[in-house]
């Protein structure tokens, strides 16, 4: 159809028309919805000035597209003092629903910020960051620094903040978080990190007191549950911790971290407050290293938590549900921490009956390596219940067992071979820095070699009175032996006493180093677990290997075919008296028992006249006394005991026997003298004996030790 000319005009006239109304009404769009933009803004900078002390400011906004909204510039400052800026950004981007714009009820989503630095800063009288942490102030009771802090309050009050302040959608581009206080600092450079319906995805690089690691980040947070899932791991090796070298002397490094919050809950109480979080905590190759823990690096391979944890007014605890897997080893935990007005700690722990192979391959490396690759049958469960109070120290309760199967069975050693105490073996002593000192042969090659019926029953005697009473009778422990230790070591903060068995000191001697280490400790406890529960090495055996191997003297004295040290029974019987072990006394005998604890410094259980000083004198008094009402020695060997010996052999040469002045060494305490035995285990009349006393047989030699299953 064709258009005439005039209805042609009338076409382009409206057309015109329209086009024109519409470029107004775009116009008038454009100018009202950049002025809801901005009156939006202005909201937004009120309502945060209102929650918080901050002055927020917004540099200019404009619409790219339809949807999109560009700031130009954003900076956040305390108003409160230190009034330094705590955020800025070069560049805001988001994406702003039109139709809630016009609504009057902006709405903002996919969130982009660019160049953003966030820097907290901490003095000594201040912060620009404590408002983000104390705004639910309100519920906090007075704080009553005897009563302590209260974590609980502190770590929700953290939850929230963290969890109420994360975008549903956000891009992180160059974004640097700075804090710098008294005693830390860290810097995190974070080139991208995007956050797309909760899931989170970055790499970063944190510098932590001078720890510097490369991470990657990824998981999931659903902010309103309070639920988060993270994965953390290192970008070309292992992520190191930071704080921990520097708060406690130790390297903890993991391969990758998985995190998990399942929620929390609050409850306000008279205490200020309680929380309760729930989640988990997995690691892939943890390894730590503190001197007082080991030698080496202890490593776990996979170690996972999952807790349940209270936190209140100095106290937190791992509450029951709580469940900890040690490679293949299921342990369940229930720890009790209470930190004010004194330290108090009560845990309870029991791991799942596990096969006898998977118990030995879960151990820790570095931890275990004498009984590492062990096999055997059957399975072996833990079990482990502990109290203790600093401000009620002797109250101090332990049980602690390692529980067999009825089938168990060692069927292979793993890197040593424990069997080795039944035959000839080369032993070597080391001094307590880990210098090797002498090697030689314990048994029938060595022509030093005592056997056990060669060595006087007096010696035998004094011995087993002083260090280990019950040693023909208990299963290498005495549990009451190593509380008292342990209670003495924690008034003295430092390993002052060891509660050691005699089979404990014959298998750190032999297999083990003289390090005091807590992972030492555990393998010595270990291994003797196995010798004496497996009936490996009979009693006698045992004391008879002692004998033959333990230090009694200077190692720098040099017998006439040239080795150094004093070590063992014939030795010592020569180098004080010039005897055979057989033809020992009694007060010879004691002696002897009386340096064990410390041989080095022998010379000074003598005084500047040659004599015995009180203290050793007391000792001779106190084992004699228990030797004689246990029936191993006859009262007339205790009534007619001298508190003295003859020296005859080269120790006479290291005895000062004229009165000298200037002498610096200070007298020797009786507490180097006293075995934790003496004072703590020793009963002093029959019918208080657990078992009956061994028999006394001639010469006061001990009975027969229990032969070998």
């Amino acid at each position: 159809m064709r258009i005439s000319p005039s209805t042609k005009r009338i076409l382009i006239g409206v057309a015109g028309t329209f086009a024109v109304l519409l470029l107004l009404a775009f116009g008038l769009f454009q100018w009202n919805r950049q002025k809801l933009l901005d009156a939006a803004l202005r909201a937004v900078k009120a309502r945060v000035e209102r929650k918080y002390p901050v002055a927020l400011v917004l540099g200019p906004a404009r619409f790219t597209d339809l949807n999109t909204v560009e700031i130009k510039g954003m900076s956040v400052v305390p108003t409160a003092s230190p009034a330094d800026t705590l955020l800025t950004a070069r560049r805001l981007q988001a994406s702003l629903s039109v139709r809630s714009l016009f609504a009057g009820r902006p709405v903002f989503s996919d969130l982009q910020i660019q160049h953003a630095r966030l820097t907290a800063h901490s003095t000594a009288t201040g912060n620009n960051y404590g408002f983000l942490l104390n705004k639910k102030k309100a519920v906090e009771a007075p704080r009553d620094l005897r009563q302590g802090r209260n974590y609980g309050l502190l770590l929700n009050q953290v939850l929230e903040a963290g969890f109420d302040n994360v975008p549903g959608q956000a891009d992180f581009q160059d974004f640097v978080v700075r804090y710098d206080g008294p005693r830390h600092q860290a810097l995190l450079a974070m080139p991208r990190l995007k956050i797309e319906d909760g899931s989170i995805s970055g790499r970063l690089t944190a510098s932590i007191d001078s720890v510097v690691n490369e991470l990657g980040v990824s998981g999931h947070v659903e902010a309103g549950d309070y639920a988060l899932t993270a994965r953390v791991f290192g970008v070309g090796g292992s992520v190191q911790l930071p704080y921990v070298p520097r708060r406690f002397g130790a390297l903890v490094s993991f391969d990758t971290v998985l995190v998990s919050m399942t929620g929390k809950e609050f409850s306000d109480d008279d205490t200020g407050g309680k929380l309760t979080v729930r989640g988990s905590l997995a690691a892939r190759n943890f390894s730590l290293y503190q001197p007082r823990l080991g030698a080496e690096d202890i490593v776990v391979h996979r170690g996972e938590l999952d807790f349940v944890a209270t936190l209140g007014r100095a106290t937190v605890a791992l509450e029951s549900g709580s469940r900890v897997l040690l490679n293949q080893l299921v342990f369940h935990p229930e720890i009790a921490v209470r930190l004010k007005p004194q330290l108090a700690v009560r845990l309870r722990i029991d791991s799942d009956a596990a096969p006898t192979n998977a118990f030995f391959n879960s151990l820790p490396e570095g931890m275990f390596d004498v009984v590492a690759g062990t096999q055997g049958t059957g399975t072996l469960a833990y079990h482990l219940q502990a109290d203790v109070d600093l401000a009620r120290v002797d109250s101090l309760h332990l049980d602690s067992s390692l529980r067999p199967s009825k089938d168990f069975r060692i069927t292979r050693f793993g890197a040593e071979d424990l069997n080795k105490l039944n035959g000839d073996f080369a032993y070597t002593a080391y001094n307590d820095k880990g210098d090797s000192l002498r090697t030689f042969p314990v048994g029938p090659s060595n022509p030093d070699f005592t056997h056990y019926d060669d060595v006087a029953g007096y010696l035998k005697s004094a011995i087993m009175t002083a260090e280990d009473p019950r040693f023909l009778t208990h299963h290498g422990f005495m549990e009451k032996a190593f509380v008292n230790a342990a209670i003495q070591d924690i008034k003295e903060k430092r390993f002052a006493r060891g509660g050691s068995t005699l089979s404990m000191q014959l298998v750190k001697n032999v297999f083990l180093n003289r390090q005091k280490t807590v992972g030492r400790k555990a393998e010595e406890m270990l291994i003797v677990w196995l010798i004496e529960n497996t009936h490996l090495v009979s009693k006698q055996r045992m004391f008879e290997v002692y004998l033959n191997i333990i230090e009694w003297g200077p190692s720098k004295y040099r017998w006439p075919s040239g080795k150094h040290g004093v070590y063992g029974v014939k030795e010592a019987a020569l180098f004080y008296y010039g005897k055979r072990p057989g033809e020992l006394n009694l007060p010879e005998s004691l002696y002897l028992a009386s340096i064990i604890p410390k041989p080095k410094y022998y010379r000074y259980s003598f005084n500047s006249y040659g004599n015995l000083r009180t203290s050793t004198r007391y000792f001779f008094k106190l084992i004699a006394d228990i030797m004689a009402t246990k029936g191993l020695i006859s009262e007339s060997d205790r009534d007619n005991l001298t508190y003295g010996v003859n020296l005859n052999g080269p120790a006479r040469s290291y005895i000062v026997t004229a009165r000298d002045t200037t002498r610096t060494v200070a007298p020797a305490d009786s507490s180097q003298f006293e075995s934790i035995n003496l004072i703590d285990l020793l009963n002093t009349t029959k019918s208080a004996e657990a078992t009956p006393a061994e028999p006394a047989a001639p010469g006061g030699a001990p009975a027969e030790a229990p032969k070998q299953n």
